[in-house]
Parts: structure tokens; sequence; C-alpha cells
């Protein structure tokens, strides 16, 4: 049977790296699981591997999308399980998938179901609603509208609020109605390999990530951007902050500090979710031989 290797963890842990060297050692691709990287708008922001790193080893769903084109986890499974049933497996034993979005890692995994695509009005109507007036009022329409999932939801989670309610608005049934929860069987096995550390070092690699960022462009990259701002692909750490900036809401330094605290947020956010995947063994990055003697194993 052939083997997907999935190489995950939180953001600045070091996947990229040890990805290369994984598919470098067993001769191998890499399909990028980034939600954000795949936008070729993005790339300060998103830390799109360099191109050195895109020389050393073939990358697939690296830049290959617009800002402008909807995209989701349900498209991403369909376009990722053609890839590797229809091309990459015909050619390589093992495949290496690297990234930290959790949800299309799971996509790939276990399948996801099938949710309407959004109408561009309702989604755009929701998130004003948002910004004019916050996440209460949608919290209370999520009730109303779909009280089985209102009772699953993170109601923290303004995203996934937002994004119930849009099919619960456009098709008029509960978004809980098109959840089934059905685990896809797959034609392959599944390796999954977690990177951590201490969370004193990986914040520290984060705040350097955030400053060579910086350094490298972010703010005219996020000014290039701003007529999209309210794009949802664009809604996400490191432009929104600039974004506040660029209207006047901050300064730069405190919009810097915020990317930082933001992003060490969505790190926990990450190890959570990842946590609580079974399969999922966890290593430094830099075990690199320890990693492949549990790939051969497995």
């Amino acid at each position: 049977m052939k083997n997907l290797i999935v190489i995950t963890g939180p953001t600045a842990s070091g996947k990229t790296d040890l990805a290369i060297k994984i598919a470098k050692h067993f001769n191998t691709e890499i399909v990028s699981a980034d939600s954000r990287q795949i936008f070729k708008e993005m790339c300060i922001g998103t830390a799109v591997p360099s191109q050195d790193e895109l020389n050393a080893v073939t990358h697939h769903f690296i830049q290959n999308k617009s800002i402008h084109n909807y995209y989701n986890a349900f498209m991403y499974e369909s376009e990722v399980i053609d890839l590797l049933e229809n091309n990459l497996f015909k050619k390589y034993e093992n495949v290496v998938m690297c990234g930290g979005s959790m949800m299309y890692i799971d996509a790939v995994c276990n399948g996801i179901d099938l949710i309407p695509d959004p109408d561009e009005e309702v989604r755009n109507n929701l998130w004003q609603q948002f910004y004019d007036n916050g996440i209460e009022p949608l919290r209370n329409q999520l009730q109303k509208l779909d009280f089985e999932y209102y009772n699953q939801c993170d109601l923290n989670n303004h995203k996934r609020i937002i994004k119930a309610l849009e099919v619960c608005i456009q098709t008029g049934k509960p978004y809980s109605s098109f959840r089934t929860g059905i685990k896809k069987k797959r034609s392959f096995n599944i390796i999954k390999i977690g990177l951590n550390m201490p969370r004193e070092i990986l914040h520290n690699r984060i705040n350097l990530r955030v400053d060579k960022m910086m350094e490298m462009g972010l703010l005219n990259e996020a000014k290039n951007l701003y007529e999209y701002r309210n794009l949802n692909s664009l809604n996400t750490v490191g432009y929104r902050e600039i974004f506040n900036y660029l209207d006047n809401q901050t300064t730069l330094e405190t919009a810097v500090e915020l990317i930082k605290r933001n992003t060490r947020r969505y790190a926990r956010k990450q190890i959570s979710w990842f946590n609580s995947d079974n399969q999922l063994t966890w290593f430094n990055p830099e075990q690199f031989e320890d990693i492949i003697q549990l790939i051969i194993k497995k």
C-alpha cells in the first residue's frame, strides 16, 4: 500500500525544513497543506517556502490559486486525492504532505462533507454585520437557525459562525444537516508526524519570523492587497493587523506586536487541535533519524 507521510504542527515549528529532508530521503514530492500559502498574491505574510526550498523538492498547492477565487477544504480534498491517486502514487511509494492547516489535513485524511458554495452577497452581508455589531448578533441568529450546531460550535470563532449562517440562509436548511461526520476510507496508508518544542522556544521562533517578514516587506505586500482586504482569504493573521494600521486604527509597532501575539495564539490552537489526534506521533524537528525510523516501521 502507498503511504502519505503527513508533517504537521504549529506555525514556525520547522515543518518545511523537515518535509524537504524526508522527501529527499524517500525521493518523492511534497503536497502543501497550508490554506494561505495556496494563494499566489500572498507570499511574505504566509511564509511561503523560499525559491531554493521549492527547487530542492517539487511542491504542489503552493501559490496556485488566486485570492479572488473561492476555495474551500472540500475542493482541496478533491484536488489532492485526484493528484495522489492519479499522479503521484503512480510514481512514488511515499508522498509527503506538509502544513499546519488543520481543516485541510483532516479533509485529506478523513474526508469532509460537501457544503454548498457561499453566495457572495450573503457572505459579505454577514461579514459586514460582524464588523458593525460584533459576534453576539451572529450567535443569536445561529441559535435560531441551527440550534444543533449552535450547541456544538465554538461560539468565539466568528469564521465558523459566519460559515454556518451562510449555508443556513442560502439553503433554508440547518448547517448541521449537511455534516454527516462519516469518515472516508482511503486507498493509502497515512503516517502522521507532529512537530513541537518547548513553548518558550516556539514563541521566540514566531517572534523572529514576524520580524523577518517585516524586513522582507510585509508592509508593502499588505499595502498592495489593501483594496481587497474584505476578501475572506485576507482575513488572516499578519494581514489583518497591518490593514488596521493602514486604517489608522493602530501604530505600526503595535500592529507588529499584535501579529506576534495572534500568531502565538494560533499556534496554541493548532497544538490543541492536533493533540486530539491519537494517530499523530510528536517529535522535536531535530529528531530526523527517529522520525525516519518511525516512518519505516509504520
